[in-house]
């Protein structure tokens, strides 16, 4: 069964508050599988443009990234996120042949 991910493309403007949404976001993630693969590390754009953090969280399955967004944890965490960030998050699902 093929992975699901979260890519997400932000800018902060409260660090403070946005890390009480990544405390928060903790629960939501753990109960279904999530697991950071970026978390705002260094970046360079070189073609087109980005916001100023790229996150992307790995998930079990489609299924799994795609309840997590749906689950009252992540809701309840995504309403601290709102108030101090602008950005984009995609739900894809990966590709079946990787790792082949």
């Amino acid at each position: 069964m093929a992975k699901g991910y979260w890519i997400g493309n932000v800018d902060v403007r409260d660090a403070a508050v946005y890390e009480t949404y990544k405390a928060a976001n903790a629960a939501a993630f753990a109960r279904f599988g999530g697991r950071f693969l970026v978390r705002g590390g260094a970046q360079e754009v070189v073609e087109g443009s980005a916001r100023s953090r790229t996150v992307v969280i790995e998930f079990p399955s489609l299924e799994a990234a795609k309840a997590c967004w749906d689950s009252p944890e992540y809701q309840a965490a995504r309403a601290l996120r709102l108030p101090v960030s602008e950005g984009m998050l995609l739900i894809v699902g990966g590709w079946e042949g990787a790792g082949s």
